[in-house]
């Protein structure tokens, strides 16, 4: 029995669920890359349809991964202080080379370096990595976790009728909430009319009263 077990076997070996954490981790991160020209592009960026219980145990997965990458955006920035957009094999590159300032972006590169080693050997695929932090991190830039979501589908998988659902990025496809704008008068009339109408019916009952005892008050000065 598997007390206190935590994550799910998936029906597999251990090697054989890294791998398949692997494979649905690196799909979703190339579904964000450049497929103008790809015969296997992707339907829908930033979205892949599995079953419930493998989106729920890649998810951590995913995210892990981003936050790596995104931690790792500062020392990118630092480096390109001190690069060169010279082509590599060039005289101009093989001067900087030898110069301070490769010294410089060399020591200010390594946290990257070390974050693409890093998710490279979650990932196993190199141009996931690459789409991972060109494309994915600096979009999550300002956001601390939480950059992925589960969407169960209500139409079941054929052929088991598997529970299915939608892994997709946040930030693209959500749901914005529109909150109700109270009207600006320019009339200072329409903002009376406006105020009378919320009234309450406890007001408006009173203001009532207060309008019949007037017209008593009236018709009896009339008789005299």
């Amino acid at each position: 029995m598997r007390h206190r077990r935590r994550g799910r076997k998936l029906g597999r070996n251990p090697k054989h669920q890294r791998a398949l954490l692997r494979s649905l981790a690196s799909a979703l991160l190339l579904t964000e890359r450049d497929a103008e020209f790809d015969e296997n592009a992707p339907k829908v960026k930033g979205r892949i349809i599995t079953t419930v219980s493998k989106a729920k145990e890649v998810q951590p997965l995913v995210e892990r991964c981003i936050t790596i990458a995104r931690k790792s955006l500062s020392a990118q920035d630092a480096a390109d202080e001190f690069g060169t957009p010279a082509d590599r094999g060039s005289d101009e590159y093989r001067s900087w080379r030898k110069s301070n300032e490769w010294q410089k972006w060399n020591a200010a590169i390594a946290p990257t370096i070390t974050a693409r080693r890093k998710c490279l050997r979650l990932l196993g695929d190199k141009q996931a990595v690459s789409v991972l932090f060109d494309e994915v991190a600096p979009r999550f830039v300002d956001r601390p976790g939480g950059y992925t979501r589960v969407v169960r589908l209500a139409k079941p998988r054929l052929g088991d009728a598997g529970t299915q659902a939608i892994l997709e990025f946040v930030g693209v496809r959500d749901r914005a909430i529109q909150r109700s704008v109270k009207p600006e008068f320019d009339d200072p009339s329409q903002a009376d009319d406006d105020s009378s109408a919320d009234e309450t019916p406890e007001e408006d009952a009173s203001r009532a009263d207060d309008g019949a005892e007037d017209s008593t008050a009236d018709a009896a000065e009339a008789g005299e």
